[in-house]
C-alpha cells in the first residue's frame, strides 16, 4: 500500500571510485582511513525531530530517514507546500595527502503529476571551507502520461569535469548537499506530489567520489 506520508531514506555511500592518470588523479587512500565523523541536517524539509540517522559500524555509510520532506501542489494547497529543501552536512575524515570530489549521485523516488505540473529536483554540492565553489545538478519531470498515475523515478547525476569541486587538503572537510524539490504548474486545477513508497524504500541517494593527491 502506497503511503502519502513522505518517508525518504537517503543513503550516502562514501565509497571511492579509483582514478589514475596524468592530471593528478590518484588511487584512493586506504579505506580504513576514510570516515564519516558527524552528520547534521537543516531545512524546512527536515525539521528537528523528523529525521533519523544511522551510521554503519565502519563509518563509511550513513542513512537518513525523513518524514517531512514532501512537496504538494494543487487547488486548496498552500503555496508553501510546493517547494522544500533539506541540506545534509557531513563531517568527513580522510588522509591529509588527498582531496576528493563528488562525481556522480543517483536518486530514486516516486512522483504523481497531472498534466501541467512539473517537478524539479536540484542538488547542490559544496564544502564549508570554500562555500563559494558549488556545483548543482537538476532533473525535471513533466506531468501527464505515465506520471499522472504515479511512477518511480531515477535521478542520475553525472557531474561535468569542469564542475568538479574538491575538498580541502588536510585531514577533514565538511561536505554539504542541499537537496531541493520544487513543483510548478501551468494548470491551476492540476495537482501533483513527489513522495515515496514506504514498502519498497523508493528514495535513495548514492554518492560516488573520486580522489586525487594534493599538489603542494
Amino acid at each position: 500500500m502506497r503511503s502519502i506520508a513522505f518517508l525518504l531514506p537517503a543513503l550516502v555511500a562514501a565509497t571511492p571510485i579509483i582514478n589514475a592518470g596524468s592530471d593528478g588523479w590518484s588511487d584512493s587512500p586506504d579505506p580504513s582511513e576514510i570516515q564519516i565523523d558527524s552528520a547534521t541536517f537543516s531545512g524546512n524539509g527536515c525539521p528537528q525531530g523528523s529525521v533519523s540517522t544511522n551510521i554503519s559500524p565502519d563509518k563509511t555509510v550513513i542513512t537518513f530517514g525523513f518524514d517531512k520532506f514532501q512537496t504538494y501542489i494543487g487547488p486548496g494547497i498552500s503555496p508553501t507546500e510546493k517547494s522544500k529543501n533539506c541540506q545534509l552536512h557531513l563531517g568527513l575524515k580522510y588522509p591529509g595527502g588527498f582531496q576528493f570530489s563528488v562525481l556522480e549521485s543517483t536518486y530514486h523516488g516516486y512522483a504523481q503529476l497531472e498534466p501541467g505540473v512539473t517537478g524539479n529536483f536540484y542538488s547542490t554540492y559544496y564544502f564549508s571551507q570554500d562555500a563559494s565553489a558549488t556545483t548543482t545538478t537538476q532533473t525535471s519531470i513533466t506531468g501527464g502520461g505515465i506520471w499522472e498515475e504515479g511512477q518511480v523515478y531515477t535521478k542520475a547525476d553525472q557531474i561535468p569535469t569542469a564542475s568538479y569541486i574538491f575538498s580541502p587538503c588536510g585531514a577533514s572537510g565538511i561536505l554539504n548537499i542541499n537537496n531541493r524539490i520544487a513543483l510548478t504548474s501551468t494548470n491551476s486545477s492540476a495537482s501533483g506530489l513527489i513522495t515515496d513508497d514506504d514498502a519498497t524504500v523508493a528514495f535513495t541517494q548514492q554518492i560516488n567520489i573520486a580522489w586525487r593527491s594534493c599538489n603542494n
